[in-house]
């Protein structure tokens, strides 16, 4: 029997459909492969220590810990992994630690970024931090993209994103990364929330690999706010990469996903709390 390269099961997303897990909204990916594992996100951290039990994902075996930016919803529960795990590599952004805002409408501001005790937490054990502006290996065959430049003129961060409380400086998220896989199929991408554009991440690591054969997209595409022009924009850009498996999650919106599973019928997969992908 052919064993799989990698397995990759969700540990946190806003849905779930199975008995005994927990949803929140935020993300979580655990990564399994020979080499060892990773966890990509960790959610805001309610959803984490149940589903990890539930699942039995052993947190305190990662190797590697990666950050796909600074925002609560994907940091919240690395306190509680690193209380059980002294060993494993974190790779973030080094502007995943910066303050940041959310104004999702004319009376409310909320603080977005990273809980404070966790920054904390990350000082303490700056040893094992790498930063990651550029394209990092994680570990043989798994790399993630660090800062992802912005050349579609149709994709935006997103939202209201601010780097101050009183609204008036947009945040551009740089922090915002992605994660890939090399596999006999062809390139895995894991998304945290896709701030720099869907279309911009895979182009980016289009570029970084010289490769073009994609086999699958899972995770936040951030589409929740998008134009239908970006959103046709979007399924045609996706439809020169014909990729096989196509799992939207966390903030990409339903409405969005509904869009994305009726243009994209063929690749659509459901992508919620405990689902499970072999490569």
């Amino acid at each position: 029997v052919h064993q799989p390269e990698f397995m990759i099961t969700v540990l946190a997303e806003n849905t779930v459909l199975q008995r005994g897990l927990v949803g929140e909204h935020g993300i979580s990916f655990w990564i399994n492969s020979a080499q060892g594992a990773i966890l990509f996100d960790t959610g805001q951290g309610l959803a984490l220590p149940c589903n990890a039990q539930a699942l039995q994902i052993p947190l305190e075996k990662a190797k590697a810990i990666v950050l796909s930016h600074g925002h609560y919803d994907h940091t919240g529960g690395l306190g509680y992994v690193l209380e059980r795990n002294a060993e494993a590599r974190i790779f973030l952004h080094p502007d995943a630690l910066k303050t940041c805002y959310h104004k999702p409408n004319d009376t409310i501001t909320r603080e977005v970024g990273m809980p404070k005790e966790i920054k904390e937490k990350l000082q303490s054990i700056a040893a094992r931090i790498t930063w990651t502006k550029l394209p990092t290996a994680i570990m043989d065959g798994v790399y993630t993209t660090g800062t992802i430049p912005r050349k579609t003129i149709y994709e935006d961060v997103g939202g209201a994103f601010f780097l101050d409380a009183e609204a008036q400086q947009p945040d551009s998220i740089p922090d915002d990364q992605a994660l890939w896989i090399e596999t006999s199929r062809g390139l895995v991408v894991l998304l945290g929330c896709a701030h720099s554009g869907v279309v911009n991440t895979l182009r980016y690591i289009e570029e970084a690999t010289g490769q073009k054969n994609f086999y699958a997209i899972l995770g936040g595409m951030h589409l929740l706010n998008a134009s239908l022009e970006r959103l046709a924009a979007t399924v045609e850009a996706f439809s020169k990469y014909q990729f096989q498996i196509l799992g939207p999650a966390h903030c990409t919106g339903f409405g969005p996903i509904a869009f994305l599973q009726k243009h994209c019928p063929q690749s659509f997969q459901i992508c919620t709390t405990g689902s499970k992908f072999a490569f």
